[in-house]
């Protein structure tokens, strides 16, 4: 962390592991502030110029950001895939102290390592904000925080069941989820698409800790029930091809669908959206009244702003009474 001569911290989110307990904490609350209405100061971010940067296909996250962005007073430069000079052989170290001298933070999706938001984030003027990359989606687990905490009115203790790949979506809840008290977060994943070991292994240290609890198995037999929530994403995700061709018949047996609900007939339905109704999840699921999908879409401009305000808080403020 830096501090910059306006006197405002530069904190950078490539990972939640970034994150302290207190500032996850923090943002998702902020989150929450932001979707209940006015959470003041107003435009806090005036004067200040956001870059959004994405490589890859956005509707929700992309929008969030830059709407995010003007209503808390920054100025925008939007950039696609073709637009920087990445593309002719410049190093992600060099563009970042280029662009650090002319914008204060980046948000940047590229579905590639996060080696490349590191690179750029080697510098200590301009926050960097990974909006996806290969390995991790922090800002949807920011999302996915904010949407529990504004139905159920906190996360501790939380039952969370997932179903289906191991994605960045995944690992990035896991990462999350497991820093508050008594989550149970179970996690059931198609056979060789499971969470990577590292991320596994960091969420167990993360529950160790917290007293949660994170699980994986790679089928859909004996399932507790009594979740709070049942969560999936897409079967093909962005900027990713499964090598296996018969890929289809390993992921059918996850699809979401009424049956999950016998159990756990209070739970609610999330997804990181777009959906592909058919495949990962019924109809009935994603458009039903269990579904709190599209309200969870709209919170990612509200967790966003929480984040943009985090990575330019003002120095002198502790972050615990902000």
């Amino acid at each position: 962390m830096d501090v910059r001569t306006d006197g405002r911290r530069v904190r950078h989110l490539v990972s939640i592991d970034d994150l302290t307990d207190l500032e996850l904490h923090h943002i998702a609350e902020r989150g929450a502030e932001f979707s209940a209405g006015p959470a003041g100061p107003v435009r806090p971010l005036a004067g200040m110029v956001a870059g959004i940067y994405f490589a890859k296909t956005s509707t929700r996250t992309r929008t969030a950001f830059s709407s995010g962005a003007l209503r808390l007073g920054a100025s925008l430069i939007a950039y696609g895939p073709g637009d920087l000079q990445l593309n002719t052989g410049e190093s992600t170290e060099d563009t970042g102290r280029v662009l650090a001298g002319m914008l204060d933070v980046l948000v940047a999706r590229t579905a590639g390592p996060e080696a490349e938001l590191r690179g750029w984030a080697s510098q200590g003027r301009m926050a960097v904000v990974n909006a996806m990359s290969a390995d991790e989606h922090p800002t949807q687990a920011l999302t996915d925080l904010t949407t529990m905490l504004r139905h159920f009115g906190r996360i501790e203790g939380l039952r969370v069941l997932y179903v289906g790949e191991g994605n960045n979506t995944a690992a990035a809840l896991a990462l999350a989820l497991t820093r508050y008290p008594g989550v149970d977060f179970e996690l059931r994943t198609p056979p060789g698409y499971g969470l990577s070991a590292s991320v596994l292994d960091r969420a167990r240290a993360n529950a160790a800790r917290t007293d949660a609890r994170i699980t994986e198995r790679h089928d859909m037999a004996a399932l507790d029930g009594s979740y709070d929530v049942i969560y999936t994403t897409r079967w093909q995700t962005t900027g990713t091809s499964k090598p296996d061709p018969g890929w289809r018949e390993i992921f059918a047996p996850f699809q979401v669908n009424r049956a999950l609900w016998a159990a756990s007939p209070r739970a609610v339905f999330m997804h990181d959206l777009p959906a592909h109704r058919g495949e990962e999840v019924t109809a009935e699921i994603l458009d039903g009244p269990m579904s709190i999908a599209f309200a969870q879409a709209t919170n990612k401009m509200h967790s966003a702003m929480a984040v943009l305000e985090h990575v330019h808080a003002p120095a002198l403020v502790p972050l615990a009474v902000r």
